[in-house]
């Protein structure tokens, strides 16, 4: 899947392991579990290769959340994302990044 970041500081932690704002900052395990979890969405073909991977927990939110998808961070923070799919020769599944969420806030 090609990714895309929706806001700089996810872009930031993947790439740098740290946010330059200071409300972004998370452990280390927060970001080694979220640079794990943009890997895997990275390298899978089409949505339903998350599925294999239980870690993940990849579920579709439902409530306030419709049309956004999660996979598990760590049991605490999930990372939100939406995913829409571009017909053409190839199918092209883009998944988008939207935030790191605490889950139980």
């Amino acid at each position: 899947m090609l990714i895309e970041f929706d806001k700089d500081y996810l872009f930031e932690l993947y790439t740098e392991g740290k946010a330059s704002d200071r409300k972004h900052r998370y452990q280390p395990e927060i970001i080694r579990g979220y640079q794990k979890a943009v890997f895997l969405l990275s390298s899978a073909n089409v949505i339903t290769d998350l599925f294999k991977y239980k870690s993940l927990n990849y579920e579709v939110l439902i409530g306030d959340k419709k049309g956004i998808s999660s996979v598990r961070i760590n049991r605490q923070y999930r990372l939100e994302f939406s995913v829409r799919e571009i017909m053409g020769e190839q199918v092209i599944t883009i998944c988008r990044l939207l935030d790191i969420s605490n889950h139980y806030k």
